[in-house]
Parts: structure tokens; sequence; C-alpha cells
């Protein structure tokens, strides 16, 4: 069992129920251990029946564990433990502003740091291994197209040769890649907008190219804002929404 926290951690639960309908049945049953500060339970396919019961005081939670550990919901035993890390709604009780945008910002840092990682393994698997007998490996086996298709338009039809980490699982670093800027977007308006972020040095723009730049902070927490803040925003007079990646490496 982790360490005791105020933060229940529920799993096992019936994937098939609507959330609504999961939630309202979660909070009737933890309600009678304390008061409920906020209770987390989400649709995609990685939190499926799994909850976050979030209470006010860490003996409700115990008390919420002792009590309800293997209670039957929708006919499946749930098995609780305490969440290993802190909520934000516990973080942000605490009324340190600074101490809850500082948790947001590496909760976040670790979920895309685990995003990325996920895709190099995605990636690492779609390769195929090498030659067993030690002979040198051909186009077919090597990921690397034919020289014979080079200039030709062609794509490898291995799809080792082809896959890279997409844009939006690079892992955080303190440079942003920012695409599809109105073309009235010069280095003054973006420092504007991304000069806001804790840690700004500058706005780079590509000579000689039109809708990109690049943003640095000093440090990953800075980047990591301004991306969580940017992206997906529109600009200019058509509306364009842009497009916000960590650089990649």
């Amino acid at each position: 069992m982790s360490a005791p926290s105020p933060t229940v951690y529920v799993r096992n639960l019936e994937e098939r129920i609507k959330i609504d309908q999961l939630k309202e049945a979660l909070a009737e049953i933890f309600s009678e251990y304390g008061t409920i500060v906020d209770l987390v339970a989400k649709r995609n396919l990685r939190a499926r029946g799994q909850a976050f019961i979030v209470f006010d005081t860490v003996e409700a939670a115990e008390r919420a564990i002792d009590e309800v550990q293997g209670f039957e919901l929708f006919e499946k035993p749930m098995v609780l433990d305490f969440a290993r890390a802190r909520s934000d709604a516990t973080v942000k009780s605490s009324g340190n502003e600074e101490e809850f945008e500082a948790h947001k910002r590496k909760r976040l840092a670790e979920k895309e740091r685990k995003q990325a990682q996920e895709a190099l393994e995605a990636q690492k698997r779609l390769k195929r291994p090498a030659p067993a007998n030690g002979a040198a490996p051909d186009a077919a086996t090597s990921g690397r197209p034919a020289k014979a298709s080079r200039n030709t338009g062609l794509k490898s039809s291995n799809p080792a040769a082809t896959a890279v980490v997409p844009d939006e699982y690079l892992p955080p670093n303190k440079t942003l890649f920012v695409r599809d800027l109105p073309d009235e977007y010069d280095v003054e308006g973006l420092t504007a907008l991304f000069g806001r972020f804790e840690g700004f040095k500058e706005v780079r723009l590509v000579p000689g190219r039109k809708g990109i730049a690049f943003v640095e902070y000093d440090a990953e927490a800075g980047a990591i804002s301004a991306k969580e803040n940017m992206a997906g925003i529109t600009l200019g007079g058509e509306n364009k929404v842009i497009r916000v990646t960590y650089q990649r490496q």
C-alpha cells in the first residue's frame, strides 16, 4: 500500500458504465466517509476502470479504504489504495498559488515525458530485428529505402524506415517550435505573446520561411507553461489555429 494521502485511487471499475453514472455512484458511496473535494474519472482508454476520490483529510481517505476495499460496484469488487501523487485539488487547497502552478507544470511535464517514452517504445517495436547469421542486411530488412528509389518520389514500404515520434509527443525541452502563424506576426508580436511566461529569452524567425518560429526559455518550466497555454489558440484576421510543440532535438 502506498503512503497515506487524502486521495484514494480506485481501480477495477466497470468500464461499460457511463462516466456520469459511475461518478454519481462513487460519490454516494464515498461521501459517507468525509468531505469529497474532487472526484476524477475519465472516458479515455488509458483511464478507463479507474477513478480518484479526493478527500479533505487523510483520515477520511483511510476510513474509506478500510471500509470500502473489495466492495462490489456494478458487480465488480473495487480495489483501493492511496494515490501516489498529490491531486491538483489537494495542492490548490493549500492556498499557495505558486506551489499549485509548479505542481501543474511538473505533472504536465511528467505526462509528456511518459507519452514521448511510449511513442519511442512503439517506434522500436516497428523495427525489424537484425539478421541472425551476421550477414549484412539488405534494403528489405535494414530499415533503409533501396538506392534505386532515391529521387524517384517513392517511399519505402518498411514501416521502420518512416517511423518517427510525432511532434505532439516529443519530450519537453527549453525551446518551442511554433507553426501555422499568420504572416503579419513578427518578432515583436510573438514576443508580446510568449514573453509573458517565466524565463522567456527570445523569439527566432526562420529567414525565407513564413508561418514558423522558435521560442526559447531559460528552463523547461517556462516552455511547458507557454505550450500549455498557447497551443491551439487562434491568431490573425483569418483566425488561424497555431501549433506549438517542443523543438525536435
